[in-house]
């Protein structure tokens, strides 16, 4: 009998409840019923995603991850510009080779969590080069920074200690932040008069931690970390920043909002991603003081029931720490370079964006989900691979089309990007 999963192609409108039933003719007619209930209501749900024009669709890449990208259903490539691929490392020939080399000598993969039979020499290796990156005692690997965020803040803070997190902060902090059972406290996106009021409100609180994105990833602003710092001083308190979007490839040398920001002092802890900037696969980290990193091996839950990093990972991002930390880098000046010149022809044009000057995410803001995403689907007959951003991802009225910037982009393809935005713009009024 064929799988239930294996049998339901991808956004068929096949009876959900037909194909169960043909997997299990014994169901009580009770379950059939629950089952054709829910079956109802996601449909009618999605139903409302299509007629506002929220529903998501992915689109089928054919060749690897680069600044040009095949499409499935295209016979040319299009140029990519929206991967969080902002070094261009994702399919780098050196990065390529290492992550064989660590297949042929260290396997596939590790099939254990660490502290069972799942750390190798590499794993170590790797937490010690990406400790000396951030300039941190000692570093931890999970699989991924989502889980990071989820096993930090229950591990290392309870109901005697408090939380202040930013409005704004990813879903994977706010999903980690639930599972702590410390006070929280929540302020305005980047108001500094509002995050003291909640440094105050906390006061009598064992630890408090300010949480914060160093760069945010739907508006490419950045988080205003000397300020920050300088009230974690004034009211005795530590800060926790997420540099996924800011790790490699921000900052004069790529070492992110806390280099962006020359600052450091109060900054205790630093998660972060393997799976953008630095080859893009997967792989996430806490980076921070002694205590915060053993006690994590102890007690983190994604750490200890989650499978290993796998070793071409580690190999891969073992060689790309040693790209960043050569003098003669090319990679940071070269996204920012890009960057500066998309930026400023867009808003010559008449573009409304948002986001930092010197950071690779664009977000260019239409309002409209509808036209957002119709926008995207004119900008790759034009020959540019971009999506559209609306609700739940933003909030409602606040739809955009989110671009991101490569140091693989060269000169001329941002130029490129940068003719077809403006012309599909003016197509649909957006600018004149």
């Amino acid at each position: 009998m064929q799988p239930l999963a294996a049998s339901i192609s991808l956004g068929s409108r096949t009876s959900l409840l037909a194909q169960v039933v043909r997997g299990s003719r014994t169901m009580a007619s009770s379950s059939r019923a629950a089952l054709q209930t829910l079956e109802a209501r996601l449909n009618e749900e999605m139903d409302g995603m299509r007629e506002a024009g929220t529903y998501k669709t992915e689109r089928v890449i054919t060749s690897p991850q680069d600044s040009k990208v095949s499409v499935s259903g295209r016979e040319d490539k299009v140029l990519n510009f929206c991967a969080n691929n902002y070094l261009g490392l994702s399919d780098h020939p050196e990065v390529v080779k290492a992550a064989h080399e660590a297949l042929d000598s260290h396997g596939f993969g590790m099939s254990s969590v660490r502290f069972i039979c799942g750390t190798q020499d590499i794993h170590k290796e790797l937490e010690t080069k990406i400790a000396k990156f951030h300039d941190m005692d000692d570093c931890i690997l999970f699989p991924s920074c989502f889980d990071a965020n989820a096993g930090l803040f229950e591990a290392i803070l309870g109901p005697e200690d408090a939380l202040i997190s930013d409005s704004l902060n990813h879903a994977s902090i706010i999903d980690g932040v639930r599972l702590c059972k410390a006070q929280r406290h929540r302020y305005k996106h980047m108001d500094m008069v509002d995050l003291e009021e909640k440094l105050v409100a906390a006061k009598d609180a064992r630890v408090r931690l300010i949480v914060t994105d160093g760069v945010f990833s739907m508006d490419g602003d950045v988080a205003p970390l000397r300020d920050i710092c300088d009230l974690a001083e004034k009211h005795d308190a530590l800060v926790f920043i997420d540099e996924c979007h800011a790790t490699g490839f921000f900052g004069e040398t790529g070492r992110g909002t806390i280099e962006h920001c020359d600052v450091h002092g109060p900054v205790a802890i630093i998660n972060s991603t393997l799976g953008k900037a630095l080859g893009g696969a997967t792989g996430g980290y806490t980076a921070a003081i002694q205590p915060v990193v053993d006690i994590l091996r102890q007690k983190a839950r994604p750490y200890l029931f989650s499978n290993a990093v796998a070793p071409a990972v580690v190999g891969a991002s073992l060689k790309v720490f040693d790209m960043l930390s050569q003098p003669d880098n090319p990679f940071v000046a070269k996204v920012r370079k890009n960057t500066h010149l998309f930026r400023d022809r867009l808003t010559k044009a008449g573009f409304r964006l948002s986001g930092d000057y010197d950071h690779p995410i664009v977000p260019v803001m239409l309002g409209d989900a509808r036209l957002a995403s119709e926008m995207a689907d004119d900008m790759l007959q034009r020959g540019v691979y971009v999506i559209g951003f609306s609700f739940p991802v933003v909030p409602r009225g606040e739809a955009r089309i989110r671009t991101q910037i490569s140091a693989a982009h060269s000169e001329d393809d941002v130029n490129f990007a940068a003719d077809a935005f403006i012309e599909i713009g003016k197509k649909h009024g957006v600018i004149n």
